[in-house]
């Protein structure tokens, strides 16, 4: 595990697993810590109690996909946030990813589902942390805006690697060119996600181009 800080608040840990890295992002507010995804299981969750220490922490499901999921059961006792149709999409689809992705698990997975969800827009107002829906990747994606130090997590809304850019899609791709043009017209400077390295919020040009280079070719 790879563990990086982000400005002054911010701590990403990234786990390297065959293939793709998986990352999950640690805000330290000033009220409460928010935990964007938990990641394959209990042993994703055991190196960040440290850092989890003297304030409650919040949990934020950016999308019911197992690799960001499969922690939530080490915060069963805590809040645990997402889009309104994740809670029903990580009950429906539990069992096909645990049977499909098992092998991958690190440590004891229980199926801590969200108890806070929200449509459209859900603001920490005294840490200035804004959630908002970008459905893209998946219809229930969410991503999140440290308002404070301009650092914006996306998700799986951006590709696994600089080279591949554009991720897999579950929904419509004129839904996702919104989602991205929706992130142009914010403002930060940093901007993370669940697989992919540090960027710049000029990816969001990358795909831009990336996605009208492939309706030419269409």
């Amino acid at each position: 595990m790879r563990i990086n800080r982000i400005k002054n608040r911010g701590i990403l840990f990234t786990y390297d697993e065959p293939g793709w890295d998986l990352n999950l992002y640690l805000i330290r507010g000033r009220k409460y810590n928010y935990l964007i995804d938990t990641g394959l299981g209990s042993l994703c969750i055991e190196p960040m109690k440290e850092y989890l220490k003297g304030k409650e922490t919040i949990v934020i499901n950016t999308h019911y996909h197992w690799d960001h999921i499969w922690g939530n059961g080490s915060f069963q006792e805590g809040i645990i946030v997402s889009h309104k149709l994740c809670k029903d999409m990580i009950q429906s689809k539990w069992d096909e990813m645990l049977q499909k992705n098992g092998n991958y698990r690190m440590g004891e997975i229980l199926k801590g589902l969200p108890n806070l969800v929200f449509d459209k827009e859900l603001i920490f107002t005294e840490d200035r942390i804004r959630l908002f829906h970008t459905p893209g990747h998946t219809i229930d994606s969410i991503s999140v805006l440290d308002e404070e130090e301009k650092v914006l997590f996306a998700g799986d809304n951006v590709g696994d690697s600089e080279e591949d850019i554009v991720p897999s899609l579950y929904c419509d791709r004129e839904v996702y060119e919104d989602t991205v043009n929706k992130y142009k017209e914010l403002e930060f400077d940093i901007c993370l996600s669940g697989h992919n390295t540090i960027l710049k919020k000029e990816v969001w040009n990358n795909i831009n181009e990336s996605l009208a280079g492939s309706k030419r070719r269409d």
